[in-house]
């Protein structure tokens, strides 16, 4: 039973108005997001302590120490304080929301309309918020609705509700209950980028790889691989309203495409992937995986679809797969990035259509676009290329390692054993990949 942990999320208010922050891109938990001031209930939060104002006394003692702590951490104010000066006015709550059972991580978290009476230029805390503003609860809608801002399911439901009604008192439940027996999970952290996430035969730690749908006119269906027949029928039911045209492979590795011509004859519908993704896909599963299916071959810079009317581009992203593909907007609003890099778990560079030199090449041709945030096929979309440039770094140290341990003399068995001390022995063999990459790069480059 994963514990579930509470938390608060502090929505404040003046005139209609709503005080809103973007988080800074190199947080470990969700960044780049659109959220509110708030975090988690530590264990110091339930000492009773008695404030003597009612606004705070009439909340569960671990949520008003919460509020109080996690506001003069985030912004230096004193809710009591600015209670008894009357700048505040009230402090109400509004409801909660609970994570869904299949996320590692759970919090019950607990939503609360703090009212001001004057609009605060507040002080942020600039190591956590990217940016910070006083808006209409439409206005922030309108943004998320252009693309334009990442959210969390929870975070835009209170958003509308306000819009709704700024003032509401009922509190409401926010809770994705996804009937795990019938349907898969899926999210819309962006606005038209829905985010499915099938249980999928891929490489531990992770246990499922993102399929999306993305397009406008044409819906695009993205890496749909459900693991087995029960979880291809959960999926199919989960996409059986929407209108797809065609099925898109980023590359040619099973967790990416497992079941996916399944679905085209399905739907009567094209695949489409690189040349060699499709040559690699027949050599391992022969000419009858694509029967009866048309084949659309895509390159750099071709156009998949649109995507609030604006055209989607292929970029070629080799290094972890030869013909692995992403796709982008040319707003650069979001980069889908196949396996380029993992939220779950490290990416493999290895094997036959491996190469560690474009891997690393590819990083930087990346950066160097400098798209607004970044989506891996397992994990959630990560604001900016923070994530990317990290990677890049540690591969960068990583071969420095492998070329300081080949001048000791260490073989590949010894540079494992010192360097992947940890790892459990069933990806030993991933570990080795790409110990033997780096080897590779490095003998290409003459410095081995």
């Amino acid at each position: 039973m994963k514990k579930i942990r509470d938390a608060v999320s502090l929505i404040f208010e003046h005139k209609g108005k709503i005080f809103s922050i973007q988080r800074q891109n190199y947080l470990r938990a969700f960044p780049g997001y659109t959220a509110f001031i708030g975090g988690k209930v530590d264990p110091e939060d339930y000492e009773d302590l008695n404030y003597s104002l009612s606004e705070l006394n009439k909340h569960p003692v671990e949520l008003r120490n919460a509020i109080v702590r996690e506001t003069k951490e985030e912004l230096g104010i004193e809710v009591d304080r600015l209670l008894e000066q009357g700048i505040i006015s009230s402090i109400d709550y509004i409801g909660r929301a609970l994570t869904p059972k299949f996320n590692p991580y759970r919090f019950n978290t607990h939503f609360f309309r703090i009212s001001f009476v004057n609009e605060v230029e507040f002080s942020v805390d600039k190591n956590e918020v990217k940016a910070s503003c006083w808006s209409y609860p439409s206005e922030v809608y309108e943004q998320w609705s252009r693309g334009n801002l990442m959210m969390v399911p929870p975070v835009r439901f209170f958003i509308e509700k306000l819009h709704d009604d700024i003032y509401f008192t009922e509190p409401l439940i926010f809770e994705n209950r996804f009937d795990l027996k019938t349907i898969v999970p899926w999210i819309e952290t962006i606005s038209g980028l829905k985010q499915i996430m099938p249980l999928s035969n891929t490489v531990p730690p992770a246990e499922r790889t993102n399929a999306f749908i993305v397009g406008d006119d044409r819906s695009i269906l993205i890496d749909p691989s459900p693991k087995n027949n029960d979880e291809l029928s959960r999926f199919l039911e989960t996409i059986k309203n929407e209108n797809i045209n065609e099925i898109f492979i980023t590359h040619h590795h099973k967790d990416h495409h497992q079941s996916a011509n399944e679905i085209a004859r399905k739907f009567n519908i094209p695949m489409g992937m690189s040349s060699f993704t499709k040559s690699q896909i027949e050599k391992v599963y022969g000419l009858s995986y694509f029967e009866d299916i048309r084949v659309k071959n895509y390159k750099e810079n071709d156009i998949l679809c649109s995507w609030k009317n604006e055209d989607i581009v292929v970029i070629e992203v080799p290094g972890h797969d030869e013909g692995q593909l992403a796709i982008m907007p040319k707003s650069k609003k979001w980069f889908l990035a196949g396996d380029l890099f993992q939220g779950v778990g490290t990416v493999v560079v290895g094997g036959e259509e491996g190469n560690m030199k474009k891997y690393m090449d590819t990083l930087s041709k990346v950066i160097s676009l400098g798209p607004h945030c970044v989506i891996p096929s397992h994990g959630i979309a990560l604001g900016g290329t923070h994530i990317i440039e990290k990677t890049l770094e540690h591969r960068k140290f990583r071969e420095q390692q492998v070329l300081d341990m080949h001048k000791e003399g260490l073989d590949i068995d010894q540079m494992l054993k010192r360097i992947y001390f940890d790892i459990p022995d069933k990806i030993l063999k991933y570990a080795r990949a790409n110990i033997e990459s780096h080897l590779l790069k490095l003998k290409e480059e003459g410095k081995v």
